[in-house]
C-alpha cells in the first residue's frame, strides 16, 4: 500500500526552557481552579525543584499546565423521560444482534442516547506520586531508547510525555509495557528508526486485540485494564492502545481523527507516528502497521489530538456559555485537513439569519441520517470564510442551537476542482427520477464502509429532497429493477429511504445522463 507521509508542525501553549522563577500562568490557573488537589500538583513541581531535574519540571509544568481540557468521561444511557438504561454491548453476539435490541429498546421507551453523567477532571482528581512515577518513566524511555534520540524536548512533551490518550480512566500503563515489550530493543535491525520498533509494536498488538463494532455503543474509552480483560474495542481503543504501548518505549505516536466521513457513516480515529526525519506516517493499532494503511473514505475534515492546548481550537475561542457541536469543543485538538486531502478555503453564503447569541457558524457532512457539524468559523454578516475545507463533498452550512443543527444557508457541493454548486431546489422546472439503487453500511476491521444495495422487489421506499429540511416526495413500493418518481423539484438532494432502514442510506443528485451520483 501507499505510504502517506505529512510534515509535522507541533503546538504548544507555551516554550519548555529552563525556569528560576515562578511557573507560567497557564500553571498557575490550573492549580487556582484544583481546589483540594491543589496540594497534590504542588507537591510534584516542588519535588522536580529540589531535586534540581530542571527539564522533569519543565515537563511537569506542561502537564499541568495544559490539564484544563483532559478527565475522565463517564456516560449513562438514558431513555426519552430520561431515565437510565441499562446495556451491555457484549451481551450481544454480534453488531447486528446489538442493533435489534436497541431498536426493540427504543420501541418500549422512546429515543435513547447517552448523555455524560461524571466528568473527572485531571487537575482536581491526579495523584502526585502517579504523576511523578509518569514523569520519570517517561524520561527514562526517552534517555534509554535509541529510536528517541532524535526528538526535540518539544516533541517528547506532546507525543511520548502525555500521561492519557483520550477521555479514558486515568491508568498506570507505562511500567507495564516497558516490561511486557522490553525484548523489542534487541529485535529490530535499525534501532534508530522509531518506525522500525512500532512496526514490532503493532504486531504484538495484533496477536491478542481485535476491533469489534459492538464498542460503538460502549459508553466510555477503554482503560488499559478492561483492554487486557475483553481483548478487543472499537477504533478509539486501538488508537489508545498503541499509545500506551508504543510511548511507553518513548516511540512518538499521536491520534488524529474525523469527526464524520463525508460520504459514509460513522467516524474514525487513527495514529500517526513522527519518523526520524520529523515526517509523520499514519497507521492502525491493532490492524495496520506504518507503510501499509490507507485511508479508503472521503475527508472533509481531520484534526489532531493534542495534549496542549491550541490556539485557534474552538475550545479555546468559545465564551465558557456557548456549547459546541459534539467532537469540535475541545481545546487540545488541531486542524490537519490540509496534511491529508486537498484542501480549499470558501466563503459561503449564510443568509438565514443566526439565532441569538451566536458567534459561529459550522460547515456540516450528511451522515448517518443527518447533517453534522465538522467544521466552524466566526461570521459575521451574511458571509462565512471556511479554511482548509476538503473537497468533492456536500456540506451544509448551519448553526448549533439548543443542541441542534440549524440551516444558515442553501446546502452545497465543493467540487474537485474547488468550485462552490448550490443545490437549491428548482421547483418551477421538475424532472422526473429514475433510481436504481440505495446503499448500506459495511463494518469492516476498524471503521464502515459503503456498498450499493439493488432494490427490493415488493418493499416500499420514501423518497425525501432537500429544501432547509427533508421533504416527502412520494413513496412506492418496487415491482420492477427501477423506482420512477415524477414531477420532483431539480436541483437539490435527494434521500431514498427502504421501509424500516436505520437511515443510513446515502444522499445522492441526478447528473446531467439522469443517473445517481452519491454523496
Amino acid at each position: 500500500m501507499r505510504k502517506i507521509v505529512f510534515f509535522l508542525l507541533v503546538p504548544f501553549v507555551f516554550a519548555c526552557g529552563p525556569r528560576d522563577f515562578e511557573p507560567p500562568e497557564s500553571v498557575i490557573a490550573i492549580l487556582d481552579k484544583a481546589g483540594d488537589n491543589r496540594e497534590e500538583l504542588e507537591n510534584v513541581i516542588k519535588h522536580y525543584k529540589e531535586s534540581g531535574e530542571v527539564l522533569k519540571e519543565e515537563a511537569a509544568y506542561f502537564l499541568i499546565g495544559n490539564m484544563e481540557d483532559h478527565g475522565y468521561l463517564d456516560y449513562v444511557l438514558l431513555d426519552s423521560i430520561g431515565k437510565k438504561v441499562d446495556f451491555d454491548v457484549l451481551s450481544f453476539k454480534d453488531y447486528e444482534a446489538l442493533l435489534d435490541g436497541w431498536d426493540q429498546i427504543e420501541e418500549k421507551r422512546g429515543e435513547i442516547h447517552f448523555k455524560v453523567d461524571t466528568l473527572i477532571t485531571d487537575f482536581e482528581n491526579i495523584n502526585s506520586d502517579y504523576l511523578i512515577q509518569d514523569i520519570d518513566l517517561a524520561f527514562e524511555a526517552w534517555e534509554g531508547y535509541p529510536w528517541a534520540k532524535h526528538l526535540s524536548f518539544d516533541q517528547f512533551c506532546e507525543y511520548v510525555l502525555p500521561y492519557r490518550s483520550s477521555n479514558e480512566p486515568m491508568e498506570e500503563w507505562r511500567s507495564f509495557f516497558m516490561d511486557e515489550l522490553s525484548w523489542v530493543v534487541d529485535s529490530i535491525i535499525d534501532k534508530s528508526d522509531p518506525v522500525e520498533a512500532a512496526c514490532f509494536v503493532n504486531d504484538y498488538i495484533k496477536s491478542w486485540f481485535r476491533f469489534d463494532p459492538r464498542y460503538y455503543e460502549h459508553p466510555t474509552d477503554q482503560g488499559l485494564a478492561e483492554i487486557l480483560q475483553n481483548k478487543m474495542g472499537r477504533c478509539e481503543d486501538m488508537t489508545n492502545l498503541a499509545i500506551y504501548a508504543m510511548r511507553s518505549l518513548a516511540i512518538p505516536v499521536m491520534s488524529d481523527f474525523t469527526p464524520y466521513w463525508a460520504k459514509t457513516g460513522n467516524n474514525h480515529a487513527w495514529n500517526a507516528i513522527l519518523n526520524k526525519n520529523d515526517s509523520v506516517i499514519i497507521f492502525m493499532g491493532g490492524e495496520a502497521n506504518p507503510g501499509h494503511y490507507e485511508l479508503h473514505h472521503q475527508l472533509a475534515k481531520v484534526y489532531r489530538k493534542t495534549f496542549s492546548e491550541y490556539k485557534w481550537s474552538l475550545g479555546v475561542k468559545m465564551e465558557e456559555w456557548e456549547i459546541a457541536p459534539p467532537y469540535l469543543g475541545k481545546k487540545s485538538i488541531k486542524d490537519v485537513t490540509d496534511q491529508y486531502v486537498p484542501t480549499k478555503s470558501v466563503y459561503i453564503d449564510i443568509s438565514r439569519g443566526s439565532p441569538d447569541s451566536t458567534n459561529f457558524v459550522y460547515l456540516c457532512v450528511f451522515n448517518s441520517g443527518e447533517w453534522k457539524a465538522i467544521d466552524y468559523t466566526r461570521f459575521k454578516g451574511a458571509e462565512a470564510k471556511f479554511s482548509k475545507v476538503g473537497m468533492n463533498v456536500a456540506y451544509l452550512p448551519a448553526f448549533y442551537h439548543n443542541h441542534k443543527i440549524i440551516p444558515a444557508g442553501d446546502a452545497l457541493i465543493l467540487s474537485d476542482s474547488g468550485k462552490v454548486i448550490i443545490k437549491k431546489p428548482d421547483l418551477n422546472n421538475s424532472i422526473t427520477v429514475e433510481i436504481s439503487a440505495t446503499t448500506y453500511r459495511v463494518t469492516k476491521q476498524s471503521t464502515d464502509f459503503i456498498a450499493e444495495n439493488k432494490l427490493i422487489t415488493g418493499k416500499k421506499y420514501t423518497l425525501f429532497y432537500w429544501d432547509d429540511e427533508w421533504i416527502k416526495a412520494g413513496n412506492k413500493e418496487v415491482m420492477g429493477e427501477v423506482l420512477l418518481f415524477e414531477n420532483i423539484p431539480s436541483n437539490t438532494f435527494y434521500w431514498l429511504i427502504a421501509e424500516d432502514s436505520r437511515e443510513e442510506e446515502r444522499i445522492f443528485t441526478i447528473n446531467e445522463e439522469g443517473k445517481q451520483v452519491w454523496w
